[in-house]
């Protein structure tokens, strides 16, 4: 009687097994809201244990291809997919746009404990290499009052294929003609000068452990990692610190297009910060497994409710009402 008792007890045990088998999904790309991300599965995956969303944080570019190779669920971008990729994808991709963050300039200058602050063509001629040295009268433009060292300036740039540097050469090519021709703006570019290093951990530790260097990077990671970071001047002629409001104000009366493809950076308002951007889910349309679509569009509205109270705590800012609205009436475009 008792092994009939263990026997059924075993069945009973794997009965519930079988009940809370879990629908795995699978999705990589961006790491600007990896730290977001990742919260928000875990918190997902916490209340409803039959969930498992597993996200692979390798650059824009690798949440593009995977959503284009059909090698994952979804991608993550930071960067709207272009015509020509979406031309690229068997399908239909909806764009979801997620939070709203900022890339801001991160250095280690020795010495120098200020705040600093860079106007656009400054941040341009740096990165173009035509600004060598700290002391340079245009830095010290900027920052009257700040002594600054001799050295030379050390470059920091994504090697990856990266939805921030997107978000950062977008900027520049709108504040400085000559970034426009001789670099423009996209997800990986040809850099004049500089190091190289792979995801935003990467230049955030070349930046830790190099001396007078610059790069640019999500402001969650320089707050993470205690770097500073600098005030960048915005439309208005204002030297503004990123912020969860600054960032806000940025995407303040934006003009939303059906397909949520939009850049913000240099955007007009007093308090603007200019290197601000939303970043997205990039979703097919139509999933062939039942079971992940009802997942994905059960997540997806969730994103979009109690997900959004989360962006504060990790310093992104939380979407716009008419946006979350706007992507409510999306949802039911998933089959």
């Amino acid at each position: 009687m008792k092994k009939r008792l263990i026997t059924y007890g075993a069945l009973a045990v794997a009965g519930v097994s079988l009940a809370i088998a879990q629908v795995k999904i699978n999705a990589c790309g961006a790491s600007f809201p990896d730290p977001i991300y990742e919260k928000w599965f875990s918190d997902y995956h916490n209340a409803h244990k039959d969930v498992q969303i597993n996200y692979t944080s390798n650059g824009s570019g690798g949440g593009v291809k995977g959503v284009t190779d059909g090698t994952v669920d979804f991608g993550a971008s930071d960067m709207p997919m272009t015509d020509q990729e979406l031309g690229a994808v068997k399908g239909k991709i909806l764009h979801f746009p997620t939070v709203l963050g900022a890339v801001v300039p991160m250095y280690n200058v020795p010495g120098v404990t200020q705040e600093l602050k860079f106007s656009g063509p400054v941040l341009a001629g740096i990165f173009l290499g035509t600004i060598k040295k700290w002391n340079d009268k245009a830095i010290a433009a900027d920052n009257p009052g700040v002594k600054f060292p001799s050295d030379d300036i050390m470059v920091v740039h994504r090697t990856d294929s990266s939805g921030t540097t997107f978000i950062f050469t977008d900027y520049l090519s709108k504040v400085s003609p000559d970034w426009k021709t001789k670099v423009g703006a996209a997800k990986a570019v040809s850099w004049p000068t500089g190091l190289g290093g792979n995801n935003s951990a990467g230049v955030t530790g070349l930046v830790k452990q190099t001396p007078d260097s610059i790069s640019y990077v999500e402001l969650i990671y320089a707050i993470q990692n205690k770097i500073a970071y600098g005030l960048v001047k915005n439309a208005s002629g204002n030297y503004i610190k990123a912020s969860m409001d600054t960032v806000s104000e940025a995407a303040a009366g934006v003009k939303m297009p059906d397909d949520f493809r939009v850049s913000i950076t240099n955007a007009t308002g007093k308090n603007a910060y200019p290197i601000s951007s939303f970043t997205w889910m990039l979703i097919p349309a139509n999933i062939s497994d039942a079971s992940k679509a009802k997942e994905i569009k059960a997540f997806l509205g969730w994103m979009l409710t109690d997900g959004q109270k989360v962006a504060p705590s990790l310093d992104f800012a939380a979407l716009p009402k008419p946006v979350v609205e706007k992507e409510q009436k999306q949802l039911a475009a998933l089959r």
